[in-house]
């Protein structure tokens, strides 16, 4: 039994859990306040980051680290008169969904290659800033006739390379800006108001596959690639407030599973002489009958673009070189660079494919043989076995900047033998191209970067710190960046323990109330439990929740089962069309094995309340409310309540590119996965959640759960949430949620 004693501070404050719940709805989840969206300039003395002023303000500004300290860029309140009334159009609003962003004034924002430019939207306009005189103005665009339709909305906007242009899409157009001018024209548009779109991620790309931009410059400035989709194939879906039956539902496409995806093309744009209109376009030449998924897309200084294309199961993908001519006629045809088969699926990481500095093509590579995640050189893997690479962040002459974890018993023997510097750590490693490795962040902790010239910047989180710590380095020099966030205060008592035959990563977390410590106390299971993802991580703020629960009256337990990612690629496909029986099977293994591993932890002197193994419950959300409301449904000899937060309960219901690629396309398969045909063995207290408004795991699927428990006579209990979508940033609704899931379960586990 591997176990580690990670952080005990008993000393309980019966305030800060009181005040948990609010505060946490309040800060957003304690994230205002605290730095983020770092991005160096030019040579990296420079870096600009987006902040808000306190831990409760949502109005995040653009903010910039040099010699001289911290400047406030831009602050959304001095650019709008009504900053916290700003509208957002529909269409940002679904790509700050897609990529889980709760803030709001400057959310995003975009750098030239120099560094002397940034640009960003608010308030539905476009923004650029002068880096050197700390100008900012709004950029008022002007369009020949015919063409002002497309002034809005402004989505995704992007500095060309020199900082002389920006563009963006509007979603049915991309629009090419004079930076200084205003002056403004169309560079590549669809017909208004149909099934097509342009310059714009499609939901797949956006939702599953971490890619948010849907158009690219060239290094020079003279061209673009730009998406092009058509989802008419798609089902059309009607998301709606049954809660004001005066308000007209909204139609979308969705790529439901075992039917349709868009049909996803990229156009080369090229642009006049004058860098601002377009003379010419060729459709990119790929086979997207065959590669219906663009994953990548890649352009380098002096290179071809490279894109990764990927086949409609995923086990099949393509590295490709677009040919665009240097002069004369204007096309698009492809090479094929590498291909990659995997019989299961092939996992995408960020920063590949890429060229090194003297154009070897770097890509990444599941390596089962060898169980670990590597990147390869022109198809040979040079990373160190037992180093799971999980982003590759930079490349130069020397090596790769990439993010980490490691699996001691393959790496054996390295700088990372500290404690904590495994799956549950997200290392920052620079790896050269002969294999060596070296270590950036020595501390176990859940680690990024970023690196430029001679300039860095590291930001994470580790278990003795409450608030994330970032750090501009430059030339010897380290400066951290200021954190205003707003912390819970809570007393943590978390201890790390290997559960079980198959050694899963868990933490047990007990509450500090003295009142409760002696006592034999029911067990909260508190997962995610599904592919991609991972709970177990060496951060302190992945165990608040759990730390309130545990306040509650409960040993909580947080087990990260198989298909969870940091353990290699034999690990992450062992729940390969079986993802119900083999994530329940984990967690019930883990309550099993709970008894040993608090004996163990015992023996090395910690204190730990007695586990009561008949009243043990679950919650979750996601993927971790469908395991939820399994434990109950197909384990109710060991799980004694459950509350199922947005749970997927019917895998057809779920998206093309997340569930195909786990389990394939026979509807048997599905059925088999899913849990409506369970609901006959519910006799046990079950809780759904879920919100109407949620366009990733519609309420259909909680519906569906709970007509099908009606169908059988079983009770059970929903709470319908009115215009919620599947991140529940309301602060009175997340707020709430914690103590109906509170009362629920004490009244469900009272003997």
């Amino acid at each position: 039994m591997d176990t580690l004693h990670a952080l005990n501070f008993p000393d309980h404050d019966a305030d800060a859990v009181e005040r948990y719940p609010e505060a946490k709805a309040r800060t957003v989840r304690f994230g205002c306040g605290a730095p983020r969206s770092p991005r160096l300039l030019g040579d990296g003395e420079r870096m600009l980051f987006l902040r808000s002023d306190a831990g409760d303000d949502v109005q995040t500004s653009l903010w910039m680290s040099s010699p001289e300290g911290e400047v406030r860029l831009a602050d959304p309140r001095d650019l709008l008169a009504d900053a916290d009334g700003a509208e957002v159009p529909v269409e940002e609003r679904a790509r700050r969904e897609r990529a889980r962003e709760s803030g709001s004034g400057i959310v995003g924002y975009c750098v030239d290659a120099a560094g002397r430019r940034a640009a960003f939207t608010l308030g539905g306009g476009l923004y650029v800033a002068d880096l050197a005189t700390r100008r900012v103005r709004r950029l008022e665009l002007s369009f020949a006739e015919g063409e002002a339709w497309a002034s809005s909305p402004i989505l995704n906007a992007r500095l060309s390379p020199d900082g002389s242009r920006v563009a963006y899409a509007t979603g049915e157009a991309v629009v090419v800006a004079d930076a200084d001018s205003g002056e403004a024209s169309v560079v590549f548009e669809v017909p208004r108001g149909g099934t097509v779109h342009a310059g714009i991620a499609e939901f797949a790309a956006a939702e599953e596959l971490d890619r948010y931009d849907g158009f690219w410059w060239s290094p020079d400035g003279s061209a673009l690639l730009v998406e092009r989709y058509d989802e008419a194939d798609e089902p059309l879906w009607t998301i709606s407030d049954p809660a004001d039956p005066a308000a007209a539902g909204v139609r979308r496409r969705y790529p439901r599973a075992l039917t349709h995806n868009a049909r996803v093309e990229l156009v080369a744009v090229r642009l006049g002489d004058d860098r601002l209109h377009a003379v010419a376009t060729a459709r990119v030449e790929w086979d997207g009958d065959a590669f219906e998924y663009l994953a990548t897309v890649c352009w380098q200084d002096g290179r071809a673009p490279l894109l990764l294309v990927l086949d409609r199961l995923q086990t099949d993908s393509r590295v490709l070189r677009v040919d665009l001519p240097a002069d004369g006629s204007w096309s698009a045809p492809v090479t094929v660079l590498s291909e990659a088969h995997d019989d299961c699926w092939l996992d995408v990481i960020g920063g590949v494919p890429a060229y090194t500095p003297d154009g070897r093509l770097l890509t990444f590579v599941n390596d089962l043989d060898a169980d670990t995640n590597r990147l390869a050189l022109d198809g040979v893997a040079f990373t160190p076995v037992g180093w799971q690479v999980r982003d590759v962040l930079d490349v130069d002459g020397h090596g790769v900047l990439c993010v980490a974890q490691r699996t001691p018993a393959l790496a054996g023997a390295s700088p990372a033998d500290a404690d904590g510097h495994d799956a549950r750590s997200h290392d920052v490693v620079q790896i050269g191209y002969d294999g060596s490795l070296r270590l950036v962040t020595r501390e176990a902790g859940v680690w990024n970067a970023r690196r430029a010239g001679r300039g860095m910047v590291v930001w994470g989180r580790t278990m003795d710190d409450a608030r994330l710590r970032m750090e501009h380095h430059y030339d010897g020099r380290c400066v951290e960046i200021r954190n205003d966030a707003a912390v819970p205060g809570l007393a943590m008592d978390v201890h790390f323990a290997r559960l079980g035959e198959r050694g899963l990563h868990a933490a047990i977390v007990a509450p500090t109330d003295p009142a409760l410590r002696g006592r034999t106390l029911p067990v909260l299971m508190h997962p995610y439990g599904g592919p991609g993802f991972q709970e177990v991580t060496m951060a302190q703020s992945a165990y608040w929740d759990a730390q309130w629960w545990a306040e509650q009256g409960y040993l909580v337990v947080v087990a990260d089962g198989r298909g969870t990612t940091g353990r290699g690629p034999r690990w992450d496909r062992e729940m390969h069309l079986r993802m119900k029986d083999v994530s329940l099977e984990d967690q019930v293994g883990a309550v099993r094995a709970l008894p040993d591993a608090i004996a163990a932890l015992r023996g090395e002197g910690v204190e730990l309340p007695e586990p009561d193994l008949e009243r043990v419950a679950m919650i979750g959300w996601s993927y971790g409310g469908f395991l939820s409301a399994a434990a109950v449904l197909d384990a109710p000899d060991v799980f004694a309540a459950a509350c199922a937060g947005a749970p997927p309960t019917d895998w057809t219901l779920y998206d093309t590119c997340y569930t195909e690629r786990y389990l394939d396309l026979d509807p048997a398969v599905y059925e088999a996965n899913g849990i409506l045909g369970d609901a006959a063995g519910l006799r046990r207290p079950l809780m759904l959640i879920h919100g109407f408004a949620d366009d990733n795991v519609t309420v259909a699927h909680s519906l569906r759960l709970s007509s099908a428990l009606m169908a059988v006579g079983k009770s059970h209990t929903f709470l319908p949430l009115s215009g919620i979508t599947h991140m529940t940033n309301d602060p009175v609704v997340a707020r709430n949620l914690l103590m109906l899931q509170r009362d629920f379960l004490a009244s469900a586990l009272t003997r």
